[in-house]
């Protein structure tokens, strides 16, 4: 049975207040129980985790090398400025799948810039709390191939 992360970061534990024109109404804890549900039905095994602090983050992902099969990463605001998360990624061998629920590329200019998009297998952005849904899909399909 394949086992999957879900690794959110910072302020994704304020979802469903923060700004829901932006990123909607749905909290994060309502995200992690259709991801759940969606994961067993795939028959995947599934880990989800938040955390506001970027070492926490580079820890999970460390971590995920001796216990997961890929990981779907949203890193938040980190995406557009830290390089220790992009290392983090390019030092295991575990396939990332980068996400965020707002169009990052249609968004603040400082937004647009990736460090974890050269890393990772694929990104989905710009479909909110549904992204979720999207990725396990396409985790998936890249785990069968």
């Amino acid at each position: 049975m394949a086992s999957l992360l879900i690794l959110n970061g910072p302020n994704l534990n304020l979802l469903g207040t923060r700004q829901p024109e932006v990123y909607g109404a749905t909290t994060l804890k309502d995200i992690e129980a259709k991801c759940l549900t969606l994961a067993h039905s795939f028959g995947f095994e599934l880990s989800f985790q938040q955390s506001n602090h970027e070492g926490v983050l580079i820890d999970a992902i460390h971590a995920a090398k001796s216990t997961h099969d890929l990981i779907i990463l949203n890193a938040g605001a980190y995406t557009h400025t830290s390089i220790a998360l992009r290392d983090a990624i390019a030092s295991v061998e575990v396939p990332v799948i980068e996400l965020h629920l707002s169009n990052i590329h249609a968004r603040e200019d400082f937004r647009h810039t990736s460090h974890i998009a050269p890393v990772a297998v694929g990104q989905i952005c710009g479909f909110g709390a549904y992204g979720y849904e999207l990725a396990l899909h396409a985790a998936a399909d890249y785990l069968r191939k």
